[in-house]
């Protein structure tokens, strides 16, 4: 060992230079290392970085793997969730719950990358626990964790996201005096929120008597004996609302050709993710296997 230089330090000059010659699986040995050494000196932040490291530099070399279609047990993968698992908890009992949220979306963020939406689901879940005390940021991590739930096919678990985000955005947006409406990034989300459930619930097609109170009164709103062009309820702008409202119509009453029409005017107003609903919508009615869903 160099004179004056502690263990630490020598890990960390090892693993820079691993890193510089492209041996990140043995950079990232090295960043653990550092951190079992920081933990015996009670040096939590030195630790929770040390991890970090080590956990991102895993993460690369399996991408790296499989980039090369190298073949393996998912070994490097592993180390990097055990890692961020390990920096999370050192966040977590430093009293810092917005290091550790940042973590598991960068986590969850990399498991949708890499094809495993059903994976990172678990991940954006405990993200949007940890921001309890930043309401917009939950809602975006839980809208995360709904995306991942379309893709792997859970349909009915993303309705519940979607339901529960909304009831979030009514209990914790800032409204207008007089008002039931959230204002701001809330509007926004909730806005998101009702279109998604209302194609939901239009692909899922529940029976009445499985229809949850809180889906049904959704549902009523898009009546055509219910509309109030000055209600506040629906979050929607006018056009969008009519058009969906159209949509329910159209499905309820088994009307392929509007339902098609209907699509091609939504399209523009949708973001890529309820385009990809819609068209799942309309492709039941065209084909209804039940494959879609």
């Amino acid at each position: 060992m160099s004179p004056g230089l502690s263990l630490p330090v020598l890990s960390g000059q090892l693993a820079k230079e691993l890193k510089q010659q492209d041996c990140l699986q043995y950079a990232a040995f090295c960043n653990l290392a550092m951190a079992r050494c920081e933990q015996t000196l009670f040096n939590a932040p030195g630790e929770a970085l040390a991890l970090t490291d080590a956990a991102r530099l895993f993460l690369s070399s399996e991408k790296e793997n499989r980039a090369l279609q190298a073949p393996g047990f998912d070994e490097h993968l592993q180390a990097a969730l055990n890692c961020y698992s390990f920096a999370t908890k050192v966040y977590i009992e430093m009293n810092q719950p917005v290091m550790a949220a940042s973590l598991c979306l960068e986590l969850g963020n990399a498991l949708k990358e890499m094809n495993r939406p059903g994976e990172a689901i678990v991940h954006y879940q405990r993200a949007a626990e940890l921001q309890t005390q930043t309401p917009i940021e939950a809602l975006l991590s839980m809208g995360e964790m709904a995306t991942c739930k379309i893709l792997t096919r859970d349909y009915d678990g993303a309705l519940s996201v979607f339901t529960e985000m909304q009831l979030i955005c009514q209990e914790k947006g800032l409204q207008l005096p007089g008002s039931i409406t959230p204002v701001g990034a809330f509007l926004d989300i909730v806005a998101k929120c009702e279109i998604s459930r209302v194609l939901l619930l239009m692909l899922l097609e529940p029976p009445p008597q499985k229809l949850l109170p809180e889906h049904a009164q959704t549902l009523e709103r898009y009546a055509w004996e219910s509309f109030d062009p000055h209600s506040q309820l629906t979050f929607l702008p006018e056009n969008v609302f009519l058009l969906l409202q159209s949509v329910v119509m159209a499905c309820q009453e088994k009307d392929t050709e509007s339902l098609k029409s209907l699509q091609t005017e939504l399209w523009p107003f949708l973001t890529a993710e309820q385009n990809h609903l819609l068209h799942l919508v309309v492709q039941e009615r065209i084909t209804p296997s039940g494959q879609g869903i």
